[in-house]
């Protein structure tokens, strides 16, 4: 029996907290096989950001004082 592999395709959001920061992209909860290069996202500036490589959305939940 084989597993089909389930690809990222589907646009995916994401809502981080103060306590996840510095946010990076892929997640460490991503799956290594389709990720792509690290890159940290500035978040705080804006309390959302769109990854350019996977256009994964993230939200900013609480805002660090």
């Amino acid at each position: 029996m084989s597993k089909s592999l389930s690809r990222s395709s589907a646009k995916q959001f994401c809502e981080i907290t103060a306590k996840s920061l510095p946010l990076s992209c892929p997640l460490p909860t991503n799956r290594l096989w389709d990720g792509h290069p690290r890159v940290y996202l500035p978040i705080t500036k804006t309390e959302n950001v769109t990854c350019p490589y996977c256009g994964t959305e993230y939200l900013l939940k609480d805002k660090k004082n």
